[in-house]
């Protein structure tokens, strides 16, 4: 009976583990094929195309220049490599029908279903959504007329902007933070102390959120002199509050399991307590150090309600830590909710969705490498 209930425990435990597998993978799965989708959608909004006239010699636009066209920051055919002509724009097939003018310059936006209806005019195939303009592209405006602007730059810069900040301010607090817990605090400081910190990773990230909207976005506003104070830095700051758990918690633990006989082996050769700390302590500790560093990485990059409500969430390439960013997680969180289902939008948030998984799985297997990398040498 012993062993049949053995035997029993042990093929749900197998049963579980491998339907929850199963799951991951094919929530993975669902995740890519989603997005894939999108590099097979037209740069033009879907049921609609661009007509020019039949005499118009230029063959085809980039997303880039059919915005400029139409918002009349291009105003000459000369510009795209055409005629010497100023360009006729019309938003609508009423606007189009209704006008009499000359339509040799002209160029509009008109369903398709109406080509035909347009005389003297021809339609253009402006291509389809490519990687360069994705992965390289500067401008993100997924509702932009007549072609969507899916530039991945400013959202991938505005992330490891916020994240790099949140680890530059993290970690030599967390650092120090742990070399107390560990070597300097007293018992009654540290039991004190240490469940307090482990209690911030168990706060929800939008109270976090209120608290750097309260107070910090205020802050830098007056300390700056800012127009807004929801910024890089605001978001910065946020995740580092976020992240110092982790990191004072797996940095301390690491430097508790330095050998007692090498910190005492140091000390009787003459070395002073700060001297064992840097050369003994924290050199045996710093793959667990490294492990701490990486896992507040992928916490701050990972975060979605807090950098949301205090960095501005401004899609455009920062140049500083004073101006408003937006990243992966907050894209994602702010868009899905409103974007038609199969759209190019909808597509290209899960595209993002997979960015960020491959980024996380990237950290998590540094991770493992580092935790591991003693392991290997013993």
């Amino acid at each position: 009976m012993k062993k049949f209930l053995e035997k029993f425990i042990e093929a749900i435990i197998k049963t579980s583990g491998g339907i929850t597998s199963i799951i991951v993978l094919l929530i993975v799965a669902f995740l890519f094929s989603e997005g894939a989708g999108l590099f097979n959608k037209n740069k033009i909004e879907e049921g609609y195309t661009i007509i020019v006239s039949q005499t118009n010699n230029v063959k085809t636009f980039t997303s880039n220049q059919l915005k400029d066209i139409f918002d009349e920051n291009i105003t000459s055919w000369k510009t795209l490599n055409g005629k010497d002509k100023p360009i006729k724009v019309y938003h609508s097939i009423d606007d189009f029908m209704e006008n009499e003018d000359n339509k040799e310059d002209a160029i509009a936006l008109v369903p398709k279903e109406y080509v035909k209806e347009c005389k003297g005019m021809r339609e253009v195939d402006c291509g389809k959504i490519n990687f360069k303009d994705f992965f390289l592209g500067k401008d993100w405006m997924p509702t932009a007329t007549p072609a969507s602007q899916f530039g991945l730059l400013p959202i991938i810069t505005g992330t490891l902007w916020v994240s790099f900040g949140a680890i530059l301010l993290a970690l030599p607090l967390g650092l120090a933070v742990a070399i107390f817990l560990s070597e300097l605090a007293t018992k009654r400081i540290h039991k004190i102390l240490k469940p307090t910190i482990e209690l911030l990773s168990g706060i929800p990230s939008v109270v976090y959120g209120f608290f750097g909207l309260v107070v910090i976005v205020p802050l830098i506003q007056k300390m700056f002199s800012l127009d807004v104070g929801e910024t890089a830095l605001a978001g910065s700051i946020v995740l580092a509050i976020m992240a110092l758990p982790t990191i004072i918690t797996i940095s301390e633990d690491a430097m508790r399991s330095c050998p007692r006989s090498m910190k005492e082996a140091s000390l009787a050769l003459g070395a002073n307590k700060w001297q064992t700390i840097c050369k003994v302590v924290i050199p045996y500790s710093i793959s667990g150090i490294t492990a701490a560093v990486v896992l507040g990485i992928g916490r701050a990059i990972g975060e979605t309600m807090a950098v949301l409500m205090v960095t501005g969430n401004s899609a455009i390439i920062p140049h500083s830590f004073l101006e408003p960013v937006r990243t992966i997680p907050a894209t994602i969180a702010a868009e899905l909710g409103e974007v038609p289902n199969g759209s190019a939008h909808y597509q290209a948030l899960f595209v993002l969705g997979g960015i960020l998984f491959i980024i996380t799985l990237l950290i998590n297997l540094v991770v493992d490498y580092v935790t591991n990398k003693n392991k290997l040498k013993a």
